[in-house]
């Protein structure tokens, strides 16, 4: 009999498909600005699983998006929770009260509160996990499924490549299913993931010229002529004024960001601000950066969030036609594969 590689890839997707409810295990990464209504739909209109920013949305905003991304799609998506939003609880209650049948809590570990909250009304819940002690006490809080992400992906970022959190986490982890994210823009990638034990994978850069996206015309266009050389962490030069690590594309905005960083801590060293006030002047620095990049256009000053696979990105496509591209891609890969063995 021949070799199928659609069954096979299908085979390896099972569970992710079966958790998700989709038809392919492909979940798009929460991006604040990016990750709205419409992107969000067309990722589940065409197969995949579309998930919400809420970011810094209250109840009120939260409660009109879903409800905005319900009216584009009958298909399940999910919602993007940060697990320090101080009114966390009601954006819970108010995804609970919209039927959303997955919550995704990230920014940070969740309370076995915030779980139970969200499973208690029926949702399901998905947590982040930088590390195997924190997946294994993720489950224990009762996660019902994982996504570790690569310092690869852009945004906040941690410190462990996927390559090696893979490597860690996906042999050990059988109770729930995993997502893997950080770097992955092919479906040959996606396919080594799934045999190492993944139930799916998550993309978020690939998505950002998907032509359903709003984001500004030159935000798309920093995507499509970047390298993945120009996707680099935030650069922290005192040790004392720590900066949470953003991957981005490097610009003007960088290199102001770098040279203010040197005028507060020489005022913090001047004694005209103490250690507090230099921390919240150094941290204020990209406040709104991120928007006026994505939906201003400002990408010179403004902060271009972008993973390493940005490098990939090579045109503006519409959202099926880039999860048929990964689908197409895995198959190929699999039925290459089985020739080069059977020869």
């Amino acid at each position: 009999m021949a070799f199928n590689g659609q069954a096979r890839l299908e085979q390896l997707c099972a569970r992710g498909r079966d958790f998700l409810g989709t038809e392919s295990a492909i979940m798009g990464g929460a991006m604040s600005w990016v990750s709205e209504r419409n992107l969000v739909a067309a990722i589940s209109n065409a197969g995949g699983f579309g998930v919400i920013a809420c970011g810094s949305m209250g109840p009120e905003l939260l409660d009109a998006e879903i409800k905005a991304t319900q009216a584009l799609t009958g298909k399940p998506f999910g919602v993007n929770l940060i697990t320090m939003h101080p009114q966390l609880d009601e954006l819970i209650d108010t995804c609970l009260a919209n039927r959303v049948s997955h919550i995704v809590l990230a920014g940070g570990l969740p309370s076995a509160a915030a779980i139970k909250r969200a499973k208690a009304g029926g949702a399901r819940v998905v947590c982040f996990a930088p590390a195997l002690i924190l997946a294994k006490k993720l489950i224990r809080s009762g996660a019902d499924a994982l996504v570790i992400e690569g310092s690869e992906a852009g945004g906040h970022i941690g410190p462990v490549s996927l390559t090696v959190l893979a490597q860690e986490i996906l042999p050990e982890i059988r109770d729930v299913p995993v997502f893997v994210a950080g770097g992955i823009a092919r479906g040959e990638s996606m396919v080594s993931y799934l045999e190492m034990g993944a139930a799916g994978v998550q993309l978020g850069t690939r998505f950002v010229c998907a032509t359903e996206c709003i984001a500004h015309e030159n935000f798309k266009k920093a995507f499509l002529r970047a390298s993945a050389r120009e996707a680099v962490p935030t650069v922290q030069i005192d040790p004392r004024f720590p900066v949470i690590p953003v991957r981005a594309l490097t610009n003007k905005g960088t290199d102001a960001f770098m040279d203010h960083q040197r005028k507060v801590i020489d005022r913090f060293l001047s004694g005209e601000l103490d250690q507090k006030e230099a921390q919240l002047e150094i941290e204020h620095f990209w406040a709104g950066a991120l928007r006026r990049a994505v939906i201003d256009g400002d990408v010179e000053y403004g902060s271009v969030m972008a993973g390493q696979s940005v490098g990939l990105v090579t045109k503006e496509q519409s959202t099926a036609e880039i999860i048929a591209e990964l689908v197409a891609q895995a198959v190929a890969s699999l039925e290459a594969r089985a020739v080069a063995l059977s020869a």
